[in-house]
């Protein structure tokens, strides 16, 4: 766990737009814990951190990392000696990129990947990549992005590392027809059921970033669409509109009404009638709305708050509300991307406290005064909460958790009606 104490002033002010920003101690992981899922959504990749003990545990801690497993992600530990300056890091780098390369010969793209020990003793990463990539082409492509948690929460690392990839992707063909890319790291699953979904739809040029594998990486150029898969991606969709994609705007695929709307959206870019669109996805509302019925009889009118953490708060918030019948008490987030979002922000209920950064101090108070009964919340707060009676969820399952499209819809539901049937388990 990575938690962070910001040495600046305490500020919290409400907004003309009534969302309440805050300045001040906030409690995260890290972007470094990206890696947990990014190492299995890209199947030739590797990652090295270039960082401390304290990263490796972290990631190995959050992998859950069996003893007897290879995993495609590792830490090249930074000693005293490398803080005092008293070897060269860089030679120290390329011996172990070198002895990495020669063991685990199927790695075809490796990411360097910074910390706040590598960037703290300011080592050039970018330079150390693209001197690696020169010697080690063709054969193996070398990038790099930072994951420090000095100013990054955790699901910012993803968007790190999908903005170093798309200098590289390939350019399209002037002649190419209109394409569909969809961004965001999601479960395989996931992926092959959007992707028949898209073909029922006409739409049949579809691309994922990230891919499977470092050789699929999609072309792009100025017919290209953008669908976000996830809220948090800023950087990414900035790089890629610099290289002259098209972003759809829509909510984001959340449940069913969520999926729908994101599926819609994406059909009407490729102007596919709406006539369409609702024969092909009523069958699977249908199958979403029937999955999430059993769930809404135990948290409708249930009182949440959600504290930021991983920057899908707010989607998560409209589904609860809308499709699940939950109250908001309050919906924080570490950075509100109002343009990406403004699908969301105006689906939620007229009202809704909505909260930007983070004074840990003062959330905590407001949530113990307003005794939700669930709060959304990181790892470092669900205990101390647990402990004063209030029942809680571990946001980062959601991140873990395939939970987007039409047939994740109970899934999703489900992550929140466990604890409050844990609880009153316990109860009893």
């Amino acid at each position: 766990m990575n938690a962070h104490a910001q040495a600046c002033a305490v500020t919290s002010a409400a907004s003309p737009d009534g969302v309440l920003r805050e300045r001040g101690q906030r409690e995260v992981f890290c972007g470094l814990t990206g890696i947990v899922w990014l190492h299995r959504k890209i199947q030739d990749a590797f990652f090295l951190v270039v960082g401390s003990r304290t990263c490796a545990h972290l990631i190995q801690s959050a992998a859950g990392v069996m003893i007897f497993a290879e995993p495609r992600f590792a830490t090249a530990i930074m000693e005293e000696r490398d803080l005092a300056g008293l070897v060269d890091a860089n030679d120290e780098l390329d011996r172990i990129v070198t002895q990495l390369l020669a063991r685990r010969p199927e790695i075809k793209l490796l990411f360097l990947v910074g910390s706040c020990p590598s960037e703290v003793i300011k080592l050039d990463l970018s330079r150390a990549a693209l001197r690696l990539s020169q010697r080690f082409s063709p054969g193996v492509r070398v990038l790099n992005y930072s994951g420090s948690g000095i100013e990054t929460t955790f699901t910012q690392g993803e968007d790190a590392c999908l903005a170093s990839l798309v200098p590289v992707l390939p350019a399209a063909d002037r002649s190419a027809r209109p394409s569909l890319l969809v961004v965001g790291a999601l479960a395989d699953v996931v992926e092959d059921q959007f992707k028949r979904t898209f073909a029922a739809l006409g739409i049949d040029q579809v691309a994922f970033l990230p891919p499977r594998r470092s050789s699929e990486l999609p072309a792009i150029g100025p017919e290209t669409r953008v669908l976000l898969a996830q809220p948090f991606l800023g950087d990414t969709a900035r790089a890629l509109e610099e290289r002259g994609c098209r972003r759809i705007a829509a909510p984001f695929p959340l449940g069913g009404e969520g999926t729908a709307l994101w599926l819609a959206a994406a059909a009407d870019a490729f102007g596919v009638s709406h006539a369409h669109v609702e024969r092909t996805i009523a069958p699977l509302k249908a199958r979403a709305e029937r999955a999430l019925a059993r769930y809404r009889a135990q948290l409708a009118g249930k009182r949440v708050f959600l504290f930021p953490d991983s920057q899908i708060e707010i989607p998560l918030a409209r589904f609860l509300s809308r499709e699940i019948g939950m109250e908001l008490v309050e919906v924080g987030t570490p950075y509100l991307h109002r343009d990406h979002l403004a699908s969301e922000l105006a689906l939620l209920p007229g009202g809704t406290q909505l909260s930007e950064g983070q004074d840990v101090e003062r959330q905590l108070d407001r949530c113990r005064d307003a005794r939700p009964d669930l709060v959304v919340c990181g790892l470092g707060l669900a205990n101390p909460l647990e402990a004063e009676g209030l029942t809680t969820k571990w946001s980062i399952e959601l991140i873990f958790t395939p939970i987007q499209g039409f047939e994740q819809a109970g899934d999703l539901a489900e992550l929140f009606a466990r604890p409050l049937l844990r609880q009153t388990r316990l109860a009893v």
